[in-house]
């Protein structure tokens, strides 16, 4: 569908029954012509916007890969900006063209949400050349930096930064990128005593596994080692310095590890990291997250450090509608909020939407697991 600027801008309301089909629509589109809509719907076997579990952030832009913070009680979300580019789809992820990023903001979850402008371009980064892909940000000393991925003029992917006085920005980016980055996926964390890591990491069109040695190699394989009865390929942690531009130490590999303490093998796609890392703290433990990506779910390891090793503990959401998944957890108003995007509102993968809902834990500090569809109108139970 086309993105119209009348349709609603804000943060759509969470809760299961709400009615939010109408907001959704252009203005103009009114009486029988929502009843033909729900018909071609129903024809099509297209959901109607009351089946999703919750509604998509903004629709001014397509916005995915959503990473959220909370600075000074408001709520910020780094996420990617899709665009409807020409490349045909394929296995490496081609098809996403992304080449500038814009800042979400909004002062609760239910409010309205602020498109921000341009916050960085690729034409403003001096090294790179395309697919400006997930983001991350931090703050530290009175500075906001913005972590991304980005292709060099080689076509490797590596980890940029930039900075700003302002979390919505413009960000200046740095002239090269971080020293020994590469593949996708930066995700920073800060812990209690202050000290940053950077997480990173993306198996077949992020490239990691053709940085094996952290030497990139262009004619790697395109998928991952092809080793499905050893380890699977690990995500990366490195510590950052104190001015938060570079690396403090070789990035580390990140074991993830099964129930009886062994490492998640490279045929399990159930369980098996490829990419979107994110790093969050729940009751003194450490929550590895990530996307099993080919067989789209969001899943969660827990460990003692921030280098683990975790161990896996089970699935945080099951499969959104659109192929990829990617993800932030944040904590605001007393409650843990889950962001993540789907393609709702073009039926495309390369075109997705930023959504949000409340992520809960049991007693046990296990994660409820989310379905962010609902059965359909008159489906079968």
């Amino acid at each position: 569908m086309t993105i119209k600027r009348g349709m609603c801008l804000h943060a759509w309301p969470l809760a299961l029954g709400l009615a939010l089909a109408a907001c959704q629509q252009a203005p103009e589109q009114k009486g029988e012509q929502k009843t033909e809509q729900a018909a071609d719907n129903a024809a099509s076997g297209k959901r109607d916007a009351s089946e999703y579990l919750s509604q998509p952030l903004v629709s001014d832009i397509y916005t995915a890969d959503p990473s959220a913070h909370v600075w000074n009680g408001k709520i910020y979300v780094y996420p990617s900006h899709d665009i409807d580019g020409p490349t045909p789809e394929d296995d490496l992820g081609s098809h996403f063209e992304m080449r500038d990023y814009h800042v979400l903001s909004m002062d609760k979850i239910g409010g309205p949400v602020t498109v921000g402008p341009v916050a960085l371009d690729v034409k403003d980064v001096p090294w790179a050349d395309k697919q400006m892909w997930a983001p991350d940000a931090a703050y530290k000393n009175g500075t906001y930096y913005l972590y991304f991925p980005a292709k060099d003029k080689e076509g490797a992917f590596r980890i940029g930064v930039a900075t700003s006085k302002d979390p919505m920005g413009p960000f200046k980016a740095q002239p090269q990128p971080i020293k020994g980055s590469y593949s996708i996926d930066p995700a920073v964390f800060t812990d209690a005593d202050g000290q940053s890591y950077i997480y990173f990491g993306g198996i077949w069109g992020g490239q990691l596994q053709r940085n094996i040695g952290g030497k990139y190699d262009p004619s790697g394989s395109k998928t991952d080692l092809k080793q499905d009865d050893k380890p699977a390929i690990a995500p990366r942690v490195a510590r950052l310095n104190g001015d938060m531009l570079e690396f403090a130490e070789t990035p580390r590999e990140i074991q993830i590890l099964d129930d009886k303490g062994k490492p998640l093998l490279g045929g399990d796609h159930d369980r098996r990291f490829f990419e979107a890392s994110w790093m969050h703290k729940h009751d003194g433990k450490y929550y590895f997250s990530y996307s099993t990506g080919d067989t789209h779910y969001l899943v969660y390891a827990v460990g003692d450090s921030p280098y683990g090793p975790f161990t896996y503990k089970g699935r945080i959401l099951e499969p959104v509608e659109g192929w990829t998944t990617h993800h932030s957890i944040v904590e605001w108003g007393g409650k843990s909020w889950l962001f993540y995007a789907d393609s709702q509102l073009s039926g495309q993968t390369r075109l997705r939407n930023v959504k949000v809902t409340e992520l809960r834990y049991n007693a046990d500090g296990s994660i409820q697991t989310i379905n962010p569809l609902l059965p359909k109108k008159g489906a079968a139970h």
